[in-house]
């Protein structure tokens, strides 16, 4: 990932880079060192973070890991007072300060930069449209580093498709568990339980209440049952001060317990906290369920999550597939496959416009994405693919069994990867990465890659289509076939059962090599490829 961001910094279009990683595996180094590379090429680099608390502990890091270079930080937010937010905008017009991380505050219109060279924007899926096309202003000259552990589904197809870079963190921290996750109805026993089995081991622990105005009377229910814990409680309607005294005390191990609205949702990192309680979990999203879940787990100790719900009689049936889904995705590194599944079932939205999420219905998905690829290669300035992709049909219904591959968005990858093959070349290698993967091909498997085979050859002659209908071929012959044309009509004036229907049709009766048809898919696909390779074909030219 930190190669090819750095390729990307030295290119010559402004980069638009998603990094995902999972929640911990690092994407903060990463950013950090994207930032000292701008700030060494005597650029300015924003950091934007979506909460002030994140924003705060982004600062605090960023100060601590590039404290032995000349590299001058500063925040802005509304942890800082008029007269030094004022300060830092003055200095930063000024190109006093090489880096400021901030909230959304640095989107304002009256921020200004003297040389902004990078935009690195944290939890990218926290962000409306309207701010994003506030950064796009700014991305037509400098470069761009989003960074997410869930992305968005929109976001996500734009880098699937190209439209964006994209870069996956696979690789866990050394000595990383995955989060322990129980879903319960709420139970103050367990909670107590859970709060004392952290304390014996001197960590800390989140409690996670959403509603402002009882979150006081929780703490008073919660001290009742743990007398003998440090309690502080973090929101975001706390005056500034007051909420960065409650963070740094929660930090610096003066408190045990931290009671909080999600305001710690996203990128806190305090490894001593490997304890949550979410209370009324099924209010929550799923990647929000997932993103306050990577709150702990962030040391070598084993984290436990309790995720509190009312009586599964209460559940509505959403609420009951999205707990169901964050039991799932407890593994290290399910994020990424979680905002894959988000994307499947919520769909890509509208790439151009300002739905995040959203199905391309009424046009179909295979035409979407072509129509989709032919504009990204336009707008990059090079050829549109070509479009004369010959279509089989066969009436055959191979298909990757579920026994070979387990997972659907892996298959569907296979599917697609298999479908969109442009040379030989590509099907080798996708061949051996499956074999490599899965193990030996099954018979439906090497099927579809002798169908995909059969496409490349039929493009290879310059057909538009080869069809099936009943015991009968029809080919369809392109402007500009590999075909001898004069060679094939004296063909078709001694073969039996060789005909040209005008304009562009040949009609041949379909038979297998021995002339028995045995298993219908088989001799299909075989009868073809026996067909196609005895069609005369113009010197120097061969169908593979």
């Amino acid at each position: 990932a930190i190669a090819e961001i750095k390729a990307g910094m030295e290119g010559t279009k402004p980069m638009d880079h998603l990094l995902c990683g999972d929640v911990g595996y690092g994407k903060t180094e990463v950013a950090m060192r994207a930032a000292f590379k701008a700030v060494m090429d005597g650029k300015q680099v924003a950091v934007l973070a979506p909460t002030t608390v994140l924003a705060y502990q982004h600062a605090l890091t960023f100060a601590a890991r590039l404290q032995a270079f000349p590299v001058k930080i500063e925040l802005l937010s509304r942890f800082r007072s008029t007269g030094e937010q004022r300060k830092t905008i003055v200095e930063l017009a000024a190109g006093v300060i090489d880096i400021v991380i901030g909230t959304h505050r640095i989107l304002s219109k009256d921020i200004r930069f003297k040389d902004l060279g990078l935009v690195i924007v944290d939890e990218e899926q926290r962000f409306g449209v309207h701010h994003k096309e506030r950064l796009k202003q700014l991305k037509r000259h400098v470069d761009v580093l989003s960074m997410t552990a869930t992305p968005i589904p929109r976001t996500l197809q734009m880098s699937l498709v190209g439209v964006r870079d994209l870069s996956v963190i696979e690789s866990p921290p050394r000595d990383r568990f995955a989060v322990a996750t129980h879903v319960m109805v709420y139970d103050p026993e367990v909670i107590a339980s859970a709060i004392r089995a952290e304390l014996s081991r001197e960590g800390q622990v989140y409690f996670v209440h959403n509603r402002v105005e009882s979150i006081y009377s929780m703490v008073e229910a919660l001290r009742a049952l743990v007398p003998e814990a440090r309690f502080q409680v973090a929101h975001g309607q706390l005056p500034e001060r007051e909420l960065e005294r409650v963070m740094h005390d929660f930090v610096s191990y003066e408190a045990d317990v931290l009671v909080t609205t999600t305001i710690i949702e996203n990128g806190l990192d305090i490894p001593r906290a490997n304890t949550m309680i979410i209370n009324q979990a099924d209010r929550f999203g799923l990647a929000q369920l997932y993103q306050l879940r990577g709150r702990i787990g962030r040391s070598d100790r084993r984290a436990s999550a309790y995720l509190m719900i009312p009586p599964l009689g209460n559940l509505s049936e959403a609420a009951r597939k999205r707990l169901r889904s964050i039991q799932e995705f407890a593994d290290l590194g399910s994020g990424f496959r979680l905002a894959a599944m988000d994307l499947e079932i919520r769909g890509a939205g509208s790439l151009l416009g300002h739905k995040q999420h959203g199905h391309m219905a009424a046009l179909g998905f295979d035409m979407y994405a072509r129509l989709l690829e032919e504009t990204v290669h336009e707008l990059e300035g090079n050829p549109p693919p070509s479009e004369t992709r010959a279509q089989l049909n066969l009436g055959v219904g191979f298909s990757i069994p579920v026994g070979y591959v387990e997972d659907p968005l892996q298959r569907l990858m296979v599917a697609k990867r298999l479908a969109s093959a442009r040379n030989y070349s590509e099907l080798e290698t996708l061949r051996d990465e499956v074999r490599d993967r899965y193990g030996a091909l099954p018979r439906e498997v090497e099927e579809l890659f002798n169908y995909a085979e059969l496409r490349l050859e039929a493009e290879a002659l310059g057909l538009l289509s080869a069809e099936r209908i009943g015991d009968r071929f029809e080919l369809r012959i392109g402007r500009d076939p590999a075909i001898d044309l004069p060679a094939l009509i004296e063909r078709v004036q001694k073969e039996p059962g060789w005909t040209i229907r005008p304009p562009d049709r040949l009609v041949v009766q379909a038979v297998s090599t021995n002339g028995v048809v045995q298993d219908p898919e088989l001799s299909t696909v075989a009868a073809l490829r026996d067909l196609l390779g005895g069609l005369p074909q113009l010197r120097g030219q061969t169908a593979s």
